[in-house]
């Protein structure tokens, strides 16, 4: 029998469990520290790039409207961050219906957005709560579930 490999996703999990309790930021705080829209949107460029460059996610992004992916994502992370954005694009089941999105496809992804913050200077708290943000997201994107 294999054992199990514990997903990125669990370990952040795990992670955020394990940070002490305390009072959550004000809204703008986490918009203000991802360097508000000017800086969600820079971050979703550099992901963009990084997306591109990584054989394990690429081809899903094989032939996306560019434009609209990054006006999405920078609107739906604003939104996240309790920035003054509204996302108006598909909902997330919607959106990830039939590309059967892996588990690996879903963390190399939450890999890559840590990468492109880190690479932008947001602090660790501020990408740990906007990663909290997005995990709820896990189970209307993802269709492949990791094999035990």
């Amino acid at each position: 029998m294999r054992a199990h490999t514990p997903t990125l996703t669990a370990l952040f999990l795990a992670a955020l469990m394990t940070l002490p309790a305390q009072a959550p930021a004000a809204d703008s705080e986490l918009y203000q520290a991802l360097g508000e829209r000017s800086g969600i949107s820079t971050i979703v460029k550099d992901l963009l790039g990084r997306i591109a460059d990584d054989d394990r996610i690429a081809p899903q992004f094989k032939g996306i409207d560019v434009r609209r992916f990054h006006r999405n994502l920078t609107d739906q992370l604003c939104t996240l961050s309790g920035g003054p954005c509204t996302y108006s694009g598909k909902d997330m089941r919607s959106v990830h219906a039939g590309m059967g999105v892996t588990e690996t496809q879903f963390n190399a992804l939450v890999e890559q957005l840590i990468r492109a913050m880190e690479e932008e200077g947001v602090p660790t708290w501020a990408q740990n709560q906007l990663l909290a943000e997005l995990v709820p997201l896990h189970d209307r994107i993802v269709d492949v579930p990791a094999r035990e």
